[in-house]
């Protein structure tokens, strides 16, 4: 008689037969949002600015749509949304970057780019996508843990983050039974981290290697991750997610 353990039965792939569209989908959380939506049986659309990145992303992941425009015009974003062949599943936006200056030498284009963004982005995506995400579909999009704490040079950035959760709850009640929800990452090792930290970025990963109650850094796979999850779990809408590592309990 054997003794051996019964296989665990196979599990069926979620997002089968679903269509997920990534707005900022060339590199880091987009891409690997992307890619892990299409290991889980998801057809996947990307969109990026530049369209080189966005070719070899979208061969990466065997995207079935590519779109190369600028994510902050809502010209382009609603374009981009009504042109799709069809209804889709769920719309994750990574675009946009934060925006880091004293509050008196920041200038008003600067200003209006860090709001725009990211607040009149949502509002932008919300208005196009309402037609063309099913029932029950997901909005996705991203802020940050960074910006809770009040700082010299973090004015807008708290503001902004300050705001989200509130816009998304609303964004929630106005586009039920769409589901809308907000993931607030700390720092994640990804390019735009390297671009924007350059050769501090080592030091910067050490000490939050010495620092986070999780012993180690925040990567795009730990986010994609959270955004799938989400994409994949019907009860979620409204809220906020934190993904940092614990990184605003631990002063890093």
């Amino acid at each position: 008689m054997s003794t051996a353990a019964a296989a665990p039965p196979l599990r069926e792939p979620a997002l089968r037969g679903q269509t997920v569209v990534v707005i900022g989908g060339s590199a880091g959380i987009g891409l690997e949002t992307a890619r892990r939506a299409r290991a889980e049986g998801a057809d996947v659309i990307l969109t990026a600015r530049n369209e080189q990145r966005l070719k070899r992303a979208a061969d990466q992941v065997g995207a079935r749509i590519t779109a190369a425009f600028d994510a902050s015009d809502p010209a382009s974003v609603e374009r981009f949304l009504m042109d799709l062949p069809t209804v889709i599943d769920h719309v994750m936006v990574t675009a946009g970057r934060p925006h880091y200056a004293s509050l008196f030498e920041v200038g008003v284009e600067e200003a209006r780019a860090a709001v725009s963004e990211h607040m009149l982005q949502a509002l932008w995506v919300a208005r196009a996508a309402r037609h063309k995400v099913r029932p029950g579909g997901t909005l996705l999009f991203m802020s940050g843990t960074g910006g809770r704490r009040i700082a010299r040079g973090m004015a807008i950035v708290s503001a902004v983050t300050a705001a989200m959760p509130a816009l998304i709850a609303s964004l929630a009640l106005e586009l039920a039974p769409v589901r809308v929800n907000l993931l607030a990452a700390g720092f994640v090792d990804t390019p735009l981290s390297a671009e924007l930290l350059g050769d501090q970025l080592d030091a910067r990963r050490e000490q939050l290697r010495a620092t986070l109650p999780i012993h180690r850094v925040v990567g795009s796979t730990d986010v994609a991750a959270l955004a799938v999850h989400i994409m994949i779990n019907t009860a979620l809408t409204g809220a906020t997610f934190d993904v940092d590592g614990g990184q605003q309990f631990s002063g890093s």
